[in-house]
């Protein structure tokens, strides 16, 4: 039985490794994350849910399925021997990601934002945000005040926003809205696993219909992406809800009725956080001469920007 085993996961590994089972037999931490890594590049995979490039997802899938920490310091792992029971689990993870398609944290059940661990599954796109480093380096805060005591995190997805919100300011009360029900099902497991329930309610709404407000802070990470991206996608993108994705021919079909009311439900000093991805050109296209203050993220200096209450009323209301 023992063989038998053995020569079943030589066999899996024989998947990942493209038939190099030579590099894998030492059975080393270090020799499955560099053969696993060199496999997800092979298969044309695409990355940005979490990782940016094979070899970092290929160690993000060996430590969790190993549970170890996501943080741990591979280079003091990599002698680490894996059993043979191991190696095929490990196996079986890589071909469910190269077979599939699907986002690695869709398999995990585990994506990680600042440093915060969220859980998530098919029912929502993967937390990915620009908008939560504006939150943990503090770009947001002087546009803040005493005045500042009731947060909505538009289009919540899994309330990662909302849970990071709630965390960067204690005194505030925040809500997360989401036209999907699905997602905000599983938005109410992460605001119950950061123990936030007494500050963070969450919402069933289309845009803004059921959030009159008055909001103090909007923060918002739409469905922006247009059409023709849309249909570019790889597949990992299109395993996410395409209702979270999709913003219509130039990407701005939620984004239109948004900027149109949104001051309506905001207090006299109240600001919206925007993101609006790689869209600027069809922004600025929708919305020609409009005033907008760009905030600057890892991804560049015009993927989220911020309007006042005042700006919105006087250039964006209908």
């Amino acid at each position: 039985m023992r063989g038998r085993q053995a020569a079943t996961a030589g066999a899996i590994i024989g998947k990942i490794a493209g038939g190099a089972i030579g590099e894998m037999v030492d059975g080393t931490i270090g020799a499955v994350v560099e053969t696993g890594a060199r496999q997800l590049a092979a298969a044309g995979l695409s990355f940005g849910h979490g990782t940016t490039n094979a070899h970092d997802e290929a160690a993000w899938l060996v430590l969790w399925r190993l549970g170890l920490p996501l943080d741990s310091d591979l280079s003091a792992l990599k002698n680490q021997p894996v059993t043979q029971a191991q190696l095929a689990q490990l196996a079986a993870l890589f071909e469910e990601r190269m077979h599939s398609r699907k986002p690695a944290a869709y398999l995990t059940r585990e994506a990680w934002l600042q440093g915060v661990a969220f859980y998530i599954d098919e029912r929502a796109i993967v937390p990915r945000s620009l908008i939560a480093e504006l939150l943990a380096d503090g770009s947001v805060d002087e546009f803040l005040g005493a005045h500042t005591r009731q947060v909505l995190d538009l289009c919540t997805g899994n309330g990662s926003l909302a849970v990071l919100a709630a965390l960067a300011w204690p005194e505030v009360q925040v809500t997360g809205a989401d036209i999907s029900p699905e997602a905000l099902a599983v938005a109410r497991i992460n605001v119950e696993r950061h123990g936030l329930q007494q500050r963070i309610a969450l919402q069933l709404s289309d845009g803004l219909s059921a959030l009159p407000g008055p909001w103090d802070l909007i923060l918002c990470n739409p469905p922006y992406v247009n059409a023709a991206s849309m249909a570019a996608l790889p597949a990992e993108y299109r395993a996410e809800p395409r209702l979270a994705l999709a913003g219509g021919a130039d990407g701005m079909d939620f984004i239109r009725p948004l900027l149109r009311t949104a001051a309506a439900c905001m207090s006299d000093n109240a600001v919206l956080v925007l993101e609006i991805g790689n869209e600027r050109p069809g922004f600025e296209a929708a919305f020609a001469q409009h005033p907008v203050h760009w905030l600057a993220t890892s991804a560049g200096p015009d993927q989220v920007l911020l309007l006042t209450r005042q700006a919105l009323a006087l250039f964006f209301c209908s």
